[in-house]
């Protein structure tokens, strides 16, 4: 156990809309995406550590119906272009439709993957050899820092988007915006 706990690498696991983009309801058009600034800086500096960085991203919109996987794939594509500029890449995103009011098989109201519960974040951590213990969650809403904390992720809370509404008093750090909470997190990392 030890041995293949000393393979597995720490994370940062991002939510998207409100903390690497600026909020928009139920974004789905890629020209209305605009990251926060300074946030395809902030995951570069990532990359050029070598650290994995996953989006976990609650997409009821699509489980609702208000638009579709093709829809959420262009706004990923414009996010990859725009981090590209900096020399910036995520490296997986996962993304949970489900909704207590969504449609068909969609309508589940507590899935395991939908944050606040962690399954988003496990299934990263199983595919892609990652060690939660020693990772990372980063989002603007308590349901973000609830479903790192289960997961047994250290968790941050951004102010952007909804976050200048949320009581970070359970967060590990609260930051004004996701590069200072990455300069943070890149200053004391393991």
């Amino acid at each position: 156990m030890g041995e293949l706990s000393a393979k597995l690498k720490p994370a940062i696991f991002l939510d998207r809309d409100g903390t690497l983009n600026e909020e928009v309801d139920f974004l789905c058009d890629p020209e209305q995406l605009v990251l926060v600034p300074g946030a395809a800086g902030a995951v570069a500096r990532l990359n050029a550590r070598g650290i994995p960085v996953v989006v976990v991203t609650n997409q009821s919109g699509i489980g609702r119906g208000r638009y579709g996987w093709q829809d959420f794939a262009a706004v990923m594509s414009r996010m990859g272009t725009l981090l590209a500029l900096e020399n910036a890449r995520i490296d997986a995103v996962y993304a949970s439709p489900h909704h207590e009011h969504a449609l068909g098989e969609y309508a589940v109201a507590d899935h395991p993957e939908r944050k606040p519960n962690p399954g988003m974040l496990l299934r990263a951590a199983e595919e892609h050899g990652l060690d939660l213990t020693r990772s990372w969650m980063v989002g603007d809403k308590g349901i973000d820092l609830e479903a790192g904390r289960r997961a047994g992720c250290q968790v941050a809370l951004v102010r952007t988007g909804y976050g200048s509404r949320v009581d970070g008093s359970t967060a590990d750090l609260v930051a004004e915006s996701l590069p200072e909470a990455i300069d943070w997190i890149l200053a004391r990392w393991p």
